[in-house]
């Protein structure tokens, strides 16, 4: 910069862009901006040389986008001949050589030229067509009981040139095994091959895997479906249909079997005088696993019931369900004769009377002599 002028030698597109001015003395400053644009420049490209891999039966883009003004003629060779359109390789409007279905046959140097009156400049870019890669991810459908553990194995056949890695999935979502308590882990003991352990297996373990194979070339990926069986999940929420002085009608709806058909259904209730969750008598005795009603029998009257139910299969008993709301059975006749009536221990000019009524309670009764 001379005497406040800034003098750019050799210009370039990329000098275009907003220049600010500083002048400053003692009692301060102002400041001058100003903006360059640059409406004539010869061709230039950003990168130089590109490597571009692909693989066998795949399109491939091979871009020119040169920066220059006013617009350049574009030209595409190969090897050094010039690239002739076809249904096969055809020149976009935007200067791209677009390749269908690309072949061995089409790897090379690709050189593309963009000129105008101020100037001309080249961009190459290496094609390199690999075979596409394979992915077999074994087994492809297994079956497991809770508890068990299972190993799936992706092995790829892929270009020895390229590097491969692999990224594992369940309900493809990335598999985070340090979020898992230790149920997964990952085996690579060749850089073809990626084993998935997955140790004592739960229920949520269940679902579609997927491993997923990726070179520089391309991406592929292979999957697998693990079915766990385990015990049944809970019935739905139970309806009191009817309630009498002895028994209550009860409905359910059946849950998830978790791949183990349901064989019973296991009746309980709770009242404020029991000890906890009781299996009660049900009529039909047994509750089937096709079945989604039963009578609870042999109640007490008078007496505030919640009921669940209980599904049961070949592999275990699952948690029960939703408690249904409160019920009280209705009032009845005594069934039981009051025991153990006795007399004395009164005071003078009285007799007290006791007896037991059933096994739970009793009452007295004073007589005035």
């Amino acid at each position: 910069m001379v005497n406040g002028e800034l003098i750019i030698h050799r210009l370039q597109q990329a000098d275009s862009g907003m220049y600010q001015c500083i002048a400053e003395n003692k009692y301060g400053a102002i400041y001058s901006s100003a903006e360059l644009k640059i409406l004539a420049s010869a061709p230039t490209f950003s990168t130089n040389p590109v490597r571009l891999i692909a693989t066998v039966g795949k399109d491939v883009s091979l871009e020119c986008r040169p920066r220059a003004s006013p617009k350049p003629r574009i030209s595409w060779r190969k090897n050094d001949k010039r690239v002739q359109p076809s249904r096969r390789i055809m020149l976009l409007r935007n200067n791209t050589l677009r390749i269908i279905n690309s072949s061995r046959s089409d790897e090379g140097s690709y050189v593309c030229r963009a000129e105008n009156q101020f100037g001309s400049a080249e961009l190459t870019t290496v094609l390199l067509v690999k075979e596409p890669m394979r992915v077999e991810l074994t087994p492809v459908r297994v079956e497991v009981t809770v508890g068990e553990s299972v190993v799936l194995s992706c092995k790829v056949t892929h270009d020895p040139s390229l590097d491969v890695s692999f990224l594992w999935l369940l309900n493809n979502q990335p598999l985070n095994t340090q979020q898992e308590g230790g149920h997964f882990e990952y085996i690579q003991t060749q850089s073809s091959t990626a084993d998935l352990m997955i140790r004592s297996i739960l229920l949520k373990h269940a679902g579609k895997y997927g491993c997923r194979a990726q070179t520089s070339a391309d991406s592929v990926l292979a999957e697998a479906e693990l079915l766990v069986r385990g015990p049944p999940g809970p019935p739905g929420v139970v309806i009191v249909e009817e309630i009498t002085d002895t028994t209550a009608t009860l409905s359910w709806s059946h849950g998830v079997d978790n791949h183990s058909p349901i064989t019973t259904y296991n009746v309980q209730a709770r009242s404020p005088v029991s000890l906890g969750w009781q299996t009660v008598k049900t009529d039909p005795d047994p509750v089937t696993g096709n079945m989604e009603s039963a009578m609870a029998v042999e109640l007490n009257p008078w007496v505030e019931y919640e009921f669940r139910v209980v599904a049961t299969n070949g592999i275990g008993t699952g948690d029960p369900s939703t408690p249904s709301r409160a019920v009280r059975t209705k009032e009845a006749v005594p069934s039981v004769a009051p025991a153990n009536v006795r007399g004395g221990n009164g005071r003078r000019h009285e007799l007290v009377i006791s007896w037991e009524v059933g096994l739970h309670s009793a009452c007295t009764m004073d007589s005035l002599l």
